[in-house]
């Protein structure tokens, strides 16, 4: 019996327990189904990465930074497309499902492993509740323009609507949903009725099949792509490049209003748009041939989607000044209401509908199959990895996975839901990129991916030096700044300098163990998004992770196939 927490599972070990798997699937057993193509996963990856991100936080993202706020898709881009290459490499070597959970297991080891899987359960499920009340904003402004109504109380958060009261906001619709409600037994009755319907009947459609979900989300995305590319043509139209250098607070026109600082508070809201290219290495047992489609089907949706991201971004900074964005929900169909464009803010109104019912499809068909894989690791009990003997289908933890989004939707809100998905999901791709780095050379197979070995010996040291002459140089307050601890930014200041901290560590490190430059640029962008995340996001998650390793010691620890080896 294995009593470490760092015991890792053998890749050999991995591939032979699918193959096992896969083989009693053809005789009636608990296997999924390979229907899945090179075309039908990179649209799983449109589907959910263009959605809840680009149709409403990229909103308050604009606000925030500004126009220079492209900086920053592009930084996030970077970082994506280096853990996107981590995340081939891995999904190469290992094509079952689990995503970084089951890379984890194979690198850091089972702590690691049940960490990064309760991380993810914050991407998929928590994530797709705020995706849930964003597709509920459009389809009741959809339903208000074709002269539907909908009570203000079933159409909001009962916490935005207290919020709202209590702040003496201008947001009539929040207020009169609070002063309108009826009072059962002294609570005031509000919930967002259109997210719970939208919840069931996505999580009848993942519980049906990936073949009917893959053919409802086909269709979805080639509308939500059509109606996108309008969008951008049409806006391009109305686009004042003077907006693109607003005047910031010192008199003097600039493409990043608030400074880069400003920038980088949006980094929530950024990330959150490029948040779901990973969920396709999920669909690993679904996929026809994994090895060669997962890396390739990553790399397409991450491209196309940055595309659309940075010149979404420049038409809505350039069609309306970015203080404009400040707390508007619905940032694509704000720039044609400005401008009195009727018929495209209804386009828009129903693109949002579609997209963002793509979204809540991809997520809810993710966490499934991630607590199936724990499952059968001993992590969690048995029924989490039931599969459905018709469907085929992870069945009972298809029906958790709608619990677990559909109940929160009564009690929480978008802010507190947004803050808490990014920083999990940037946390897994740390551990993705740094998972990379431990895993064992393999030879490079024909037909196969494989992520490109450049010996970072020399070169990543000289990149941090270079990045820190470079700081020193041209901004001389930066580090006098760090330990300028102040109320208001004490966390990111923190954050920053464990961050150079670890990137020194590192930079030992490769010069000992000649890492590869790929996965160490993955690593080092991550972190540095991290940066970016308030205290109160960092206490949060740390709590989060506190219950979830409660959970672990009570029930995984001791139930662990590896324990009983």
């Amino acid at each position: 019996m294995s009593n470490s927490l760092f015991r890792t599972k053998n890749i050999d070990k991995i591939l032979k327990d699918a193959a096992t798997t896969e083989a009693d699937a053809h005789h009636g057993g608990g296997g999924l189904k390979r229907v899945l193509t090179l075309k039908d996963l990179t649209f799983f990856g449109i589907a959910a990465i263009i959605g809840a991100g680009s149709f409403s936080s990229l909103g308050e993202a604009c606000f925030k930074g500004g126009p220079g706020v492209v900086y920053l898709f592009i930084i996030c881009a970077v970082a994506c497309g280096f853990t996107a290459l981590c995340y081939a490499e891995f999904a190469s070597r290992i094509p079952v499902a689990g995503s970084a959970y089951t890379y984890a297991y194979a690198s850091f080891g089972e702590l690691f492993a049940w960490v990064i899987g309760w991380a993810l359960i914050m991407e998929y499920s928590i994530g797709n509740i705020y995706v849930a009340f964003s597709w509920s904003d459009y389809f009741t402004s959809f339903l208000h323009r074709v002269g539907v109504n909908m009570p203000e109380y079933l159409s909001c958060s009962y916490m935005e609507a207290k919020k709202a009261f209590d702040n003496n906001s201008v947001n009539a619709e929040l207020t009169n949903a609070w002063n309108n409600a009826p009072v059962l037994g002294g609570l005031r009755i509000i919930f967002d009725l259109p997210a719970l319907i939208i919840n069931v009947l996505i999580t009848m459609l993942v519980y049906t099949g990936v073949k009917e979900s893959r053919n409802f989300s086909n269709v979805m995305v080639i509308l939500k792509l059509c109606i996108v590319t309008l969008v951008i043509l049409v806006g391009a139209g109305y686009v004042n490049v003077d907006n693109w250098h607003p005047i910031n607070d010192a008199g003097i026109p600039s493409f990043m209003p608030n400074g880069f600082s400003g920038v980088m508070t949006a980094v929530s809201g950024v990330f959150f748009a490029y948040i779901g290219f990973d969920a396709i290495s999920v669909m690993a047992e679904e996929s026809k041939n994994p090895q060669r489609d997962l890396p390739r089907s990553m790399i397409l949706s991450l491209v196309i989607c940055t595309v659309v991201y940075i010149l979404l971004t420049l038409v809505l900074t350039g069609v309306l000044d970015y203080r404009g964005f400040d707390g508007v929900g619905d940032p694509l169909a704000k720039i044609f209401e400005v401008k009195n464009v009727g018929w495209m803010q209804f386009l828009v109104s129903i693109a949002a509908v579609v997209a963002m019912t793509s979204v809540l499809l991809v997520f809810q068909m993710g966490q499934p199959r991630i607590w199936m894989s724990m499952s059968r690791d001993g992590l969690l009990p048995p029924a989490f990895q039931r599969i459905h003997p018709k469907f085929q289908t992870p069945s009972f933890s298809t029906i958790i996975t709608g619990l677990l989004v559909g109940v929160p939707i009564l009690f929480t809100d978008k802010v507190f839901v947004l803050d808490f998905t990014s920083i999990a999901t940037l946390f897994a791709f740390v551990l993705v990129c740094g998972g990379v780095l431990l895993i064992p050379k393999k030879e490079k197979v024909p037909g196969k991916f494989n992520i490109p070995y450049i010996n970072a010996k020399f070169i990543f040291p000289l990149i941090i030096i270079a990045a820190l002459a470079i700081l020193i140089v041209y901004d001389n307050n930066y580090f006098s700044n760090l330990f300028n601890i102040t109320e208001g930014n004490a966390s990111l200041n923190v954050s920053t300098i464990i961050f150079w901290i670890a990137m020194i560590l590192v930079s030992v490190a490769t010069y000992i163990k000649n890492f590869s430059l790929i996965p160490l640029l993955g690593l080092s962008t991550c972190l540095y998004l991290l940066t970016g995340m308030s205290g109160s996001n960092w206490a949060w998650f740390g709590s989060w992770l506190a219950i979830g390793l409660i959970f672990y010691f009570s029930y995984g620890y001791k139930k662990s196939k590896l324990a009983k080896q």
